[in-house]
């Protein structure tokens, strides 16, 4: 298993390569993090500061695409570790690699194209065919996940012979995301890999909103035999936007009863200098090496998964 991780990884070093992109290195520990409702990052004390391990190297590589010399490479990649608190399972551990890329100048068009370019590389599976979350939910649960209401979601789970959690209560996304895990993401990807584009709007994390009925997160994530791989955005570049996302990320989490992260940052001040137009993907390394290998769980490709480490 060492010597196909290994392998993967010299495959996808000289897929960038290729492409002109340039490998970079960002802080695994800073006092800025990512602000999520879902993610949880793990934390310490340096020199008297709060300070994080990072959930994705995402600040750091804006905040090198906004200082860069308009001369730069177009695109940079980085392969490295992230941590996230509390996450473990068949498809989860709290330390995992990670592949982060950005290029700029590229809309969701061209990144979808560069995601799909490299799961053929990876996997040789055949392009990916590409499916908007409209067209992925009407596929497999019968309706319009822009337009049904609460009642609406509930009534394909009670169908499907599915318990829904108690703690969904009226949260609309918390009924998008489990109908998305229960009814939708076993079926994606079989075969050639699947690109998901236009989530809702309500979960843009970090992407750009595109105006319509309804407005649409240019927000794309790839699956591959039923197990999501890598999420992508067509960058947000406005810092007020930011700024608001994250203070209610920070409200949202409080409700949840979990402690706020910090809403000023540095990639805030980098962008007010002026982030270019890029879009980014993460993609899970240990993920995608368990789809190559036919491995039942992460377990099975980490040298030593946290039960072990």
């Amino acid at each position: 298993m060492l010597r196909r991780r290994a392998a993967l990884l010299k495959r996808i070093r000289e897929f960038f390569d290729a492409r002109g992109f340039i490998e970079v290195e960002t802080p695994l520990l800073s006092a800025d993090v990512v602000v999520d409702r879902h993610l949880d990052p793990l934390e310490t004390t340096v020199f008297g500061r709060r300070i994080f391990l990072q959930t994705s190297p995402e600040f750091g590589m804006k905040r090198l695409l906004a200082t860069a010399d308009p001369d730069a490479p177009r695109g940079i990649y980085q392969i490295t570790r992230a941590f996230r608190a509390d996450e473990h399972g068949r498809l989860h551990n709290p330390e995992f690699t990670i592949i982060e890329w950005y290029r700029c100048g590229d809309r969701m068009a061209e990144g979808m194209q560069l995601l799909s370019e490299l799961a053929q590389a990876a996997l040789e599976r055949g392009p990916a065919e590409r499916l908007s979350y409209a067209e992925a939910f009407q596929r497999h649960a019968g309706l319009n996940p822009h337009r049904a209401d609460v009642a609406a979601l509930a009534a394909v789970g009670r169908n499907a012979g599915l318990t829904a959690p108690a703690s969904l209560g009226d949260d609309r996304d918390a009924w998008l995301d489990w109908l998305l895990v229960e009814r939708i993401e076993p079926h994606l990807g079989r075969g050639a890999p699947t690109i998901v584009c236009d989530y809702p709007a309500s979960q843009a994390a970090l992407a750009q909103v595109r105006d319509g009925d309804p407005p649409l997160a240019e927000r794309f994530e790839l699956y591959v035999d039923g197990i999501e791989l890598a999420n992508g955005y067509h960058e947000l570049l406005d810092p007020a936007v930011l700024r608001e996302r994250n203070r209610t990320n920070n409200a949202l989490r409080r409700a949840d009863g979990k402690s706020e992260l910090p809403e000023h940052s540095r990639l805030i001040a980098a962008m007010e200098t002026g982030l270019p137009e890029c879009t980014g993907v993460a993609l899970g390394f240990d993920r995608l090496v368990m789809v190559a290998t036919g491995a039942a769980s992460l377990a099975e490709v980490m040298a030593f998964p946290i039960d072990r480490a």
